[in-house]
């Protein structure tokens, strides 16, 4: 997969180049390219935002220079996406359908917005991580990126997927490593049993206990 990121801070992303993103790259199963909407500007200083026609607080990026950065990048199999407060709730079935896509390309707004002919031209899928707002786009173009790059063959092995929260439509049961015993706090003896079996019996019951305390409303779905 390809992945374009349009942004006026293209220092933010430096974690797509660490830890399982970065080895995705180097195995040439995804391709992430950072690009800077300000060379596209045709302002001598650059410049990328403008006051609201009407009045309002804040700054507004300009249409033409995400217009030209879309455009130098865009081709018939490119599906465009653009966090929004107003988008679409983020999950993991979404996440599931952008990796099966060729190629995306995220538009990171900031400062009050974006002026409105981006999405009338382009039509980008909006999408929003939660009920909240946030200062730019970045961060959730890299939290959209993380999720939906766990679908795709070769990031990541099938099983972390099969036992991880929301993949069996509950939440994922606690974990432990060594030391089996810390500062008194020891891991379920069953867990050290050798005993496969009687492993995954506890597994599946912690989970549906976890997910009955913290998240009942997943159960609801089921």
């Amino acid at each position: 997969m390809k992945i374009d990121i349009l942004t006026l801070f293209p220092e933010s992303f430096s974690y797509i180049n660490s830890s399982i993103l970065k080895r995705a790259q180097e195995n040439g199963i995804l391709e992430i390219n950072v690009i800077d909407i300000r060379e596209f500007s045709k302002d001598k200083h650059k410049k990328c935002d403008d006051y609201p026609f009407g009045g309002g607080a804040g700054m507004l990026m300009q249409v033409q220079p995400i217009f030209d950065a879309i455009k130098s990048v865009q081709d018939e199999n490119s599906k465009i996406i653009m966090p929004s407060p107003v988008g679409e709730k983020f999950s993991v079935e979404l996440a599931k359908q952008l990796s099966q896509e060729q190629h995306l390309i995220f538009i990171c707004g900031h400062y009050e917005g974006i002026d409105q002919r981006v999405v009338d031209i382009f039509k980008p899928k909006e999408i929003s991580v939660g009920d909240y707002v946030l200062t730019g786009g970045e961060l959730p173009t890299m939290v959209i990126i993380d999720s939906l790059s766990r679908f795709i063959d070769g990031v990541i092995t099938d099983e972390s997927l099969t036992e991880e929260s929301f993949s069996s439509g509950m939440l994922e049961y606690p974990q432990y490593t060594r030391p089996a015993d810390f500062m008194g706090y020891k891991v379920p003896e069953v867990l050290l049993s050798g005993n496969h079996q009687e492993v995954e019996k506890w597994r599946k019951a912690k989970s549906l206990e976890r997910t009955k305390q913290l998240r009942p409303d997943l159960l609801d779905k089921k």
